[in-house]
């Protein structure tokens, strides 16, 4: 016992420091390590097991709603961007640029991709000619550079992994329905699959995505009350159809510009899942994108060793069958009791333990890493009770999740009873907007927090500004974010 304690206790506990408990959580697991370059992360592979659960699943959703996936170039021409002046201009403090090659100055500087609307653009104006060409539903899996000066593994990297959507449609209207769609399509996986719930809403315009017209987000509560923008989706317009000259033929023979959208969410995701349903012990992972999910222990004396691990074996290869993703932990050089420490803090959501008195009597114990609840179960059902307990432990962490953004949201009417409510308790403040840039200003200046969106259903609908007093335009979720 004396081990496993010490073995806790190299976790910084959440109510001490919760930026130091992440730190400490990630490193442990072996999710990621630090780069020799400033603000970049190496993947290890249990990190990147993650992000590859979450690219199968999302890829076969954008499949499913007629998105292909397709690749364009790192490297983006400088001209590309002064095309979008509000596009360059929100991204130009983040821009790393390239300006020799081969030992040669560059005649034109280029970008490292911060996004791809630019390039897309120039390509689809080639590839648009007519109305049966649209629409135009590409996806992209990609790595993008933006050199922040702030970062914080996952959740804010120079470099990061992502997809982006790029869509051309003929009309405004069927653009406005994509943007929407595929801000259902993350909402569902990210409450579905990560067990994390968001609001879905649409962003200000301080806080829009750099050349939208309109951007939406999903917005979900980490575990210190902050707020991690999980997705977006933006209806772009025919700003960057115009600026790229993206026209085509409709079904009169008159020339028109086509209406875009873009859509993405990012590694972030990784860092939110880890800020959501993590604990004191470590990780603790939805079984959907978990990368094990039954972690196998044989346990008993060396005498019945052998006889327990071909057991266990037996097992194993009935889950894995089942498409259970799962994995045996024979070493004999381990404690039983360190494994389960070690499994805990890695997240893994169940523990199937096999002895020889439960090899007698013909069943197995298995434990929940979510709730520590102990379930012996008959071996000839095996697969049928871990899949139904791994079902049970993706819901409870989902409504756990849930409970928390509600015991931790609260209604304001005032700025002064944001202030005194926030100096009490961490969380998401529900107050109404006049829709002014200086009140929301006003806000984070006194707050420290930012609107995080407007949501499409809010617990109550506000009629006074919480700044200024004047009738509220909108009701709007406030929250300090990563």
């Amino acid at each position: 016992m004396a081990k496993d304690k010490q073995f806790v206790t190299e976790i910084t506990p959440q109510s001490e420091d919760f930026s130091r408990w992440y730190i400490d959580v990630i490193k442990k697991a072996e999710l990621m390590d630090y780069s020799p370059v400033r603000g970049c992360i190496v993947f290890r592979p249990e990190g990147y097991e993650l992000w590859e659960n979450i690219q199968r699943d999302l890829d076969a959703r954008f499949k499913e709603t007629g998105h292909r996936n397709a690749y364009f170039p790192l490297f983006i021409p400088e001209s590309f961007f002064q095309k979008e002046k509000d596009h360059v201009e929100g991204f130009n403090p983040e821009l790393p640029w390239v300006t020799e090659a081969a030992g040669e100055v560059l005649e034109e500087r280029l970008a490292i991709r911060p996004t791809s609307e630019t390039m897309i653009g120039h390509m689809y104006a080639k590839w648009i000619q007519s109305y049966r060409d649209l629409p135009v539903l590409i996806n992209q899996w990609a790595n993008v550079v933006r050199w922040e000066k702030r970062t914080l593994p996952f959740l804010r990297t120079s470099e990061f992994l992502w997809q982006e959507g790029h869509t051309a449609h003929e009309t405004e209207e069927e653009a406005r329905q994509e943007t929407l769609q595929m801000l259902d399509v993350y909402t569902q996986f990210v409450e579905e699959f990560l067990a994390i719930p968001v609001i879905k809403g649409e962003k200000t315009p301080s806080e829009r995505f750099a050349g939208a017209v309109n951007t939406y987000s999903i917005e979900a509560m980490m575990k210190d009350g902050k707020a991690v923008q999980a997705g977006t989706s933006h209806f772009l317009g025919n700003k960057f159809a115009v600026a790229f000259d993206i026209k085509y033929l409709d079904r009169n023979n008159e020339l028109q510009y086509c209406f875009t959208t873009s859509w993405g969410v990012s590694t972030r995701l990784i860092g939110a899942l880890i800020m959501v349903h993590g604990d004191d012990r470590g990780l603790a992972l939805p079984p959907k994108v978990a990368p094990t999910q039954v972690i196998m222990i044989p346990i008993g004396p060396a005498k019945t060793r052998d006889a327990v691990v071909a057991r266990v074996d037996e097992l194993y290869a009935e889950l894995k069958a089942a498409g259970v993703r799962v994995r045996v932990d024979d070493r004999s050089d381990v404690s039983p009791g360190w494994k389960f420490n070690e499994y805990e803090m890695r997240g893994i959501p169940l523990r199937l333990e096999l002895g020889p008195r439960d090899m007698d009597n013909g069943q197995v114990v298995l434990v929940s890493r979510i709730t520590g609840e102990k379930r012996v179960v008959s071996q000839a059902n095996l697969v049928q009770e871990v899949q139904a307990m791994l079902s049970e432990t993706q819901q409870e962490m989902f409504e756990r999740a849930k409970a928390f953004r509600a015991d931790n949201s609260y209604s304001v009417d005032t700025l002064d009873e944001m202030k005194a409510a926030m100096e009490r308790k961490r969380g998401f403040v529900e107050a109404g907007w006049c829709g002014s840039d200086a009140c929301e200003k006003q806000v984070k200046e006194e707050t420290g927090a930012t609107s995080r969106n407007i949501p499409f259903e809010p617990e109550t609908h506000k009629t006074t500004c919480l700044v200024c007093g004047s009738e509220a335009k909108h009701t709007v979720i406030f929250a300090r974010a990563y």
